[in-house]
């Protein structure tokens, strides 16, 4: 069998015994060996936020696909190389990932001031936190300690691990479950939609599906003509256009719960929770108390960063994070 066939399985019976859990990892795990890296990272990304305001949803989403995959572990920084023809970017539901370069340069910085001491994976982690802080969302206290992985997960693996756009919400809590998660968090960790933006080609699939009397959830009218405005059917730019998650697109508040009870949630799994029983107490809350929402979103947030984590000799700390030396 080949050398990193077998590293995958070792890395991924890690992930599957190691849960949720995430035990090793500590509040002050870098109290001694490099104390200012909260501080560096915070101060290294708020320019970067203010240059570029899709900055924060592009990181929160990349921290979600990488701690999906195998865990968080850094693996979908590792560029395609020879070693790795199909590296886990190579899925194509890792269509639209961004700003992986952001957290080399976050890793350079640290590397001058605390040389093979930071790992990859709690540098994702500490971009993801910040960009939900610096954005107006809550300030979440995260533990760190996580180390990187030592092989880098197919883009076969990645299909297979990662949801589908048009996931609905009983396959949304069956994946956040696996997290230990409460469906109250899987609700408050999908508010992060509340940033960013969802391409059209993913629009299309859903109005095209309601042309077919198959959509589920609710959708008003106002609002499915609008999306046929933006998104319209045939257009050769689908994976280039977009619409607006909601209204305050750069703002991580409440607004994204506001928007699926008044039928315009953009996706399937958003427009399902308002109708599901499950999910529709949790929805009600949110829309009427963000600091709730704040509290439960932490509380999932943290959940996600310890699933599958690497540590102490189970993985290592690199020297770059596109690269397995």
């Amino acid at each position: 069998m080949d050398l990193r066939a077998i590293v995958a399985g070792v890395s991924l019976l890690l992930f599957t015994c190691n849960g949720t859990r995430g035990e090793g990892l500590s509040y002050n795990f870098y109290e001694a060996s490099c104390p200012h890296v909260e501080d560096i990272v915070r101060a290294a990304l708020r320019p970067l936020f203010l240059t570029d305001p899709t900055t924060p949803a592009a990181l929160l989403r990349l921290m979600f696909h990488d701690c999906q995959v195998q865990g968080c572990d850094a693996s979908i920084l590792v560029d395609s190389s020879e070693g790795y023809a199909s590296s886990e970017m190579g899925s194509v539901k890792n269509f639209g990932v961004r700003k992986r370069e952001i957290v080399g340069i976050l890793k350079s910085m640290l590397e001058a001031e605390c040389p093979q001491q930071v790992s990859c994976a709690d540098i994702l982690i500490l971009a993801a936190r910040e960009a939900v802080a610096l954005s107006g969302g809550p300030k979440i206290q995260v533990p760190l300690g996580r180390k990187d992985s030592i092989v880098a997960p197919s883009s076969k693996i990645a299909d297979s691990l990662l949801p589908p756009a048009n996931v609905g919400v009983g396959d949304t809590l069956q994946l956040f479950a696996k997290f230990g998660m409460t469906i109250e968090e899987s609700v408050a960790l999908l508010g992060a939609h509340t940033l960013g933006v969802t391409h059209c080609s993913t629009v299309l699939n859903r109005l095209n599906e309601a042309d077919n009397g198959q959509v589920k959830g609710a959708i008003s009218p106002g609002f499915e003509a609008f999306l046929r405005l933006k998104c319209p059917q045939g257009s050769l730019t689908s994976n280039l256009s977009f619409v607006l998650n909601d209204i305050t697109t750069f703002a991580f508040d409440n607004h994204y719960y506001n928007n699926a009870m008044g039928g315009r949630g953009v996706l399937l799994v958003d427009a399902e929770m308002v109708m599901d029983p499950r999910t529709a107490p949790a929805i009600q809350e949110f829309a009427a108390n963000q600091d709730y929402f704040f509290e439960a979103f932490s509380s999932a947030f943290v959940k996600l960063s310890r699933s599958g984590v690497l540590i102490g000799n189970q993985g290592v700390v690199r020297k770059t994070c596109n690269a397995i030396e």
